[in-house]
């Protein structure tokens, strides 16, 4: 890894890199239910009948995922985005159901109980596996998830596979070097507010707990440290970070430094003598490494036709409700991204590290009814701080990316009924488990099956009744 290390940075020093490229790529996470809406640990069936590149396996048997290439949005490209997302995911779903599978586009999925995450629903990839036995060979104990919300979850794991109910949608944005530390500390700043208007997890193991349960829930099931390492300040595989960069060096030189390799994995390239040949490295233990450290923004490594390019990995959101609630989630990222990190006087140098970071806390705990820290209007509803700062800022980028009026106002105007109505899609799960009552996973059961319905519709949240 570190001999990995000083080849980048001799590739970033002579400048080898692609210039950014205003597209859209997306990895969508999905969780698989039988007809009654609970957990079918059935993704290599479902995979087998789909047989697509783009479709993948995800750590859980409930879980799959859809890779979606990197798009220009410019025009009408968001519009088709969406429309080519639904086709693929339709398309998904009728195979799926003849293995006895349905897709569900949800945070965290509302019917999982804590006997259907053990080690024997992980994935049969043996990365996964492995995975498991490093990260509890590290840590010497069981996973305590702890979770203090409206309930409280109080549980231990014998297995990573808590971490499979954490269901997600990561954007990706490729991005110069030189410009990788500005979108990368914009990413950060704004992660708080994209967390509030775009809540979808308040349920885990029939409790209810944060607006977004995913984020607290990813950091926990993902932890390689015993609690005297904790107490030290090591810090966690799940990481916000601590200080805003000046390079992405910076964050690739902390992953080697404060990190221990999870799987010790070792090709053939030598990276030295790649670039000494004029070829361009893989970097394959550099980049193993940095995806078994997970940071809310990733910053990638990656090599197409032989040219190495950086992006920007955005993990903070989670999946659904809709096609179109993720669309416009996408749309009101990439609007500020190309725009907040070009301001003659960065966001970043107005704020704190540490306020960026407990904005998302708060985010993630409270949703739409979470109060926000944000330079020149101090702290602030979510609702207030979107409608009055981001979304004018989201309008702008898309304008400059050359989206058409017609489609910004379309998807924007998702975020912004969301915060006119305070209602996302956890404040829709709550309210509707609420009006149902009784046994509680019945409950539950009830509006999942009702979720999936107005999921198909491609309605935003903001519109369902209860």
């Amino acid at each position: 890894m570190r001999r990995c290390l000083d080849v980048f940075a001799q590739m970033l020093g002579e400048s080898r890199f692609a210039d950014e490229r205003p597209l859209a790529g997306l990895e969508i996470e999905l969780n698989l239910v039988d007809a009654a809406g609970e957990p079918a640990m059935c993704n290599a069936a479902v995979l087998d009948a789909i047989q697509r590149p783009d479709w993948a396996t995800e750590l859980g048997q409930f879980n799959i995922e859809i890779n979606i290439e990197p798009q220009d949005l410019g025009g009408d490209g968001a519009l088709r985005l969406e429309d080519d997302v639904r086709a693929r995911l339709n398309h998904a779903e009728e195979l799926a159901r003849s293995r006895g599978g349905h897709l569900v586009l949800v945070g965290i999925l509302p019917t999982l109980r804590e006997q259907d995450v053990n080690e024997g629903a992980l994935s049969a990839n043996p990365r996964y596996r492995l995975l498991n036995e490093q990260i509890f060979a590290l840590r010497g104990e069981d996973l305590h998830l702890c979770i203090e919300g409206v309930e409280r979850l109080d549980t231990h794991a014998a297995s990573i596979a808590p971490e499979a109910a954490c269901t997600s949608v990561q954007l990706h944005l490729q991005v110069s070097p030189d410009a990788f530390a500005a979108h990368w500390n914009a990413a950060q700043a704004v992660a708080g507010a994209q967390v509030a208007v775009a809540a979808n997890s308040p349920y885990l193991f029939g409790k209810e707990l944060h607006r977004e349960t995913r984020i607290a829930l990813f950091e926990q099931a993902t932890d390689t440290r015993p609690a005297e390492l904790k107490h030290q300040g090591v810090r966690p595989r799940v990481w916000f970070g601590e200080r805003w960069i000046t390079s992405v060096f910076d964050l690739f030189e902390e992953n080697v430094r404060y990190y221990s390799a999870l799987l010790p994995i070792c090709e053939e390239e030598d990276p030295e003598a790649e670039l000494a040949q004029g070829r361009t490295p893989e970097l394959h233990e550099l980049t193993l490494h940095n995806g078994t450290i997970y940071r809310w923004n990733r910053p990638v490594y990656a090599v197409v036709g032989g040219i190495p390019h950086l992006r920007v990995e955005n993990r903070v959101l989670p999946a659904g409700p809709t096609v179109l609630d993720i669309a416009a989630n996408a749309a009101f990222y990439y609007g500020l991204m190309r725009v907040l990190p070009h301001g003659e006087r960065p966001i970043w140098s107005q704020m704190s590290f540490a306020a960026a970071e407990d904005n998302l806390t708060t985010a993630a705990r409270h949703g739409m009814d979470a109060r926000l820290y944000w330079p020149g209007i101090g702290e602030v509803s979510a609702a207030e701080l979107v409608l009055r700062r981001l979304l004018p800022l989201a309008y702008e980028g898309l304008a400059t990316r050359g989206v058409d009026t017609a489609v910004a106002d379309r998807l924007l105007g998702v975020i912004e009924g969301r915060c006119l109505t305070g209602r996302t899609g956890a404040t829709w799960q709550v309210e509707k488990v609420r009006a149902i009552g009784g046994d509680r996973h019945e409950a539950l059961r009830r509006m999942t099956l009702e979720y999936i319905e107005r999921m198909h519709t491609n309605e935003p949240a903001h519109t369902w009744e209860v």
